[in-house]
């Protein structure tokens, strides 16, 4: 936990490092992100406006994160925390409660209520997929790592400078995403704070879309992608 704690902006200046000081691009075609490289997107275009001919965020808001978005992300670290294996941050084991705990959040948090009443119709199903899917996120974490990637989101807030954006726009939710609920008002706010060349859509929730996940299921925007090159150079 020495480790200084970077930040989405951090994320970005790096990653433009990389392509202009390491790879040698001068100019990106497309920046297109999901999640965490959605709220990204809307940062790059406001840190480097010139830097891209086109945006396609997927499944964020350009909103400090607030309300219930914070709330889930803080029980997450605090779950973490709280373990008294964690022991702040010097474990020699993973803190499996806290964990199990985080994982549990994400599972929640990633959740599409028609796709899961589709794909687990049974009580048997239902508590099969938790009894897979939270053990699995824990193999794939580390405490520390974990509280660092949600704690970077913390000063997360492009909305006072969204009229930066030059680049053409196509931003993306869906309308089951737990994380950026569909009845905020946030993209026809944003949307006025814009250039005309910035578009919203909102997938509609079926029992095919995947809550927060709909983002990597192409087939749900690609046609949005293809109009958005097609507008942009």
């Amino acid at each position: 936990m020495k480790f200084p704690k970077y930040d989405y902006a951090d994320m970005v200046r790096a990653q433009y490092r990389m392509l202009t000081e390491g790879l040698g691009v001068r100019h990106m075609r497309l920046i297109m992100g999901t999640s965490m490289g959605c709220m990204m997107s809307f940062m790059w275009g406001e840190m480097y406006p010139d830097f891209e001919s086109a945006l396609m965020p997927l499944a964020c808001e350009p909103i400090e994160i607030a309300g219930l978005n914070r709330m889930w992300r803080q029980m997450l670290i605090d779950g973490i925390e709280k373990d008294p294996a964690w022991n702040g941050g010097n474990y020699a084991t993973e803190p499996q409660q806290g964990l199990r705990t985080a994982a549990s959040i994400l599972v929640i948090a990633g959740a599409a209520p028609l796709n899961f009443q589709k794909t687990y119709p049974t009580r048997q199903a239902a508590v099969a997929h938790v009894e897979q899917a939270v053990p699995a996120y824990i193999r794939e974490m580390d405490a520390n790592d974990t509280i660092y990637q949600f704690d970077s989101s913390r000063n997360y807030n492009p909305w006072p400078e969204l009229g930066k954006i030059k680049a053409p726009l196509t931003w993306i939710n869906s309308a089951d995403d737990f994380i950026n609920p569909r009845n905020l008002p946030v993209p026809q706010q944003a949307l006025k704070r814009m250039r005309k060349t910035a578009r919203f859509r909102l997938i509609p929730e079926s029992f095919d879309t995947h809550g927060h996940g709909t983002h990597t299921w192409a087939k749900f925007w690609k046609q949005d992608l293809s109009a958005l090159l097609a507008r942009s150079r």
